[in-house]
């Protein structure tokens, strides 16, 4: 497989991801959506890494790990604040949280 590929995978990954995130009103699935689209990233860069003849370095995995990183700290906020929430106002519907913008 070329890089191509690779970048096609992770475009598809993107996209399904954001759609994810816009169409949906459900709190969780909406972060789902963002660590597709963070892992869609993440194939990117390891993918340009792999395939970057010129500059032989590792510098797209490290980039992709400190992607990582940045996810589960995001992922374990996120999470926690969308179960308080949800406990709170007993739905995970972010239409419902209108209140909260004030």
């Amino acid at each position: 497989m070329g890089l191509q590929a690779y970048l096609i995978v992770s475009a598809m990954l993107f996209a399904i991801g954001m759609f994810g995130f816009l169409a949906r009103r459900n709190a969780i699935l909406m972060l789902i959506s963002i660590e597709l689209m963070l892992n869609a990233v993440n194939l990117s860069l390891v993918a340009f890494n792999a395939y970057d003849y010129y500059t032989p370095n590792d510098s797209g995995a490290i980039f992709a790990l400190l992607v990582m990183a940045v996810a589960a700290a995001e992922a374990t906020v996120g999470l926690a604040l969308v179960i308080a929430i949800i406990r709170t106002r007993q739905t995970p519907e972010v239409d419902e949280y209108s209140d909260l913008k004030e």
